[in-house]
């Protein structure tokens, strides 16, 4: 019987049990619990990996508590631009957005541009010119506000600083909460068929059309039935960088390592060399699922029909 498995993630980052209230740890718990449930049962009731984590992201992308979709940060110019990104292990299939505004759901249209474009990755309008042409759901800019978000931004949009998602060192008494707000997920189907995905709002304040890790194949997002599939979170210039993502899985094809052992390596080993703060998850053709951090948290769940179940929010 094929092990079917399915992990998410809601970002990682600075977060600290002393830093919450009850109310919101349990509200982040539930945002967690949900998701899995929804993307779980598309697996349950034998769906491909694609739309599991394509169904978990969604219900992350809706709730305003995650720096994706409907609760997407503000940029320098006051407007949220959203990232996606998803992979098929099957096919080696992608597709990836970027700098798309408007778009209620990003993951979607990665998804389009995946299955009905003929490329991988758009950008900008282009990409939400596709949106429209595909029946992509549109949103106006008043469903992706939130005064949480607003106030974020304000305390520092005179300023050159850029917070990754909930603050910067320069603001510790504003906003404690240090989070690399993504959102990701990864899954292995009952055809054996793995995949992945992550979903962003990027940086509060960024500037220049900045993009990081997330939407880029092989650096936040990578998906392959030899090895695993893996999406990450954390500081994007440095996941960039040493390509995280697609490292774990060569580390598996060519030194033989298991999912668990070249994990820990990127994570722990390589990113922590270069500064680079954050957690990835990722599952194996065996239905293995492994989530890493080298921060203080990361918001993660996971289930499979192995036994394995898990919703953890602190190291």
């Amino acid at each position: 019987m094929q092990t079917i498995t399915l992990a998410i993630h809601g970002g990682a980052g600075t977060i600290l049990k002393e830093d919450m209230t009850p109310e919101l740890e349990q509200a982040y718990y539930n945002g967690l619990q949900e998701a899995l449930n929804g993307g779980y049962a598309v697996l349950e009731e034998g769906g491909s990996a694609v739309n599991a984590i394509k169904a978990a992201i969604v219900i992350l992308e809706d709730n305003m508590l995650f720096n994706a979709g409907r609760g997407s940060v503000f940029t320098k110019k006051g407007v949220q631009e959203m990232d996606a990104a998803i992979m098929d292990g099957k096919t080696l299939d992608a597709g990836a957005v970027t700098g798309v505004r408007n778009v209620r759901n990003p993951i979607e249209l990665a998804t389009e541009v995946m299955r009905n474009s003929n490329h991988v990755f758009l950008s900008g309008k282009g990409a939400t010119d596709f949106a429209i042409k595909q029946g992509i759901k549109l949103e106006p800019d008043e469903y992706f506000f939130s005064q949480f978000r607003y106030d974020q931004w304000k305390a520092i949009r005179d300023s050159d600083n850029y917070s990754l998602d909930h603050t910067h060192q320069h603001l510790e008494e504003l906003m404690k909460d240090k989070k690399f707000g993504t959102v990701g997920a990864v899954a292995l189907d009952a055809e054996g068929n793995i995949a992945a995905a992550t979903s962003t709002g990027g940086m509060t304040n960024k500037k220049y059309g900045r993009i990081g890790d997330s939407p880029i194949i092989g650096s936040g997002t990578y998906a392959n039935n030899k090895t695993c599939g893996i999406s990450c979170t954390g500081h994007g210039e440095m996941f960039i960088r040493s390509v995280a993502a697609y490292d774990v899985s060569c580390l598996m094809e060519y030194k033989g390592m298991s999912l668990k052992d070249a994990m820990e390596v990127v994570v722990n080993e390589k990113l922590v060399k270069m500064g680079g703060e954050g957690g990835m998850i990722g599952v194996d053709a065996r239905g293995n699922a492994v989530m890493v951090l080298n921060s203080a948290g990361m918001y993660r769940a996971g289930r499979s029909s192995n036994g394995w179940n898990e919703l953890a929010i602190y190291k």
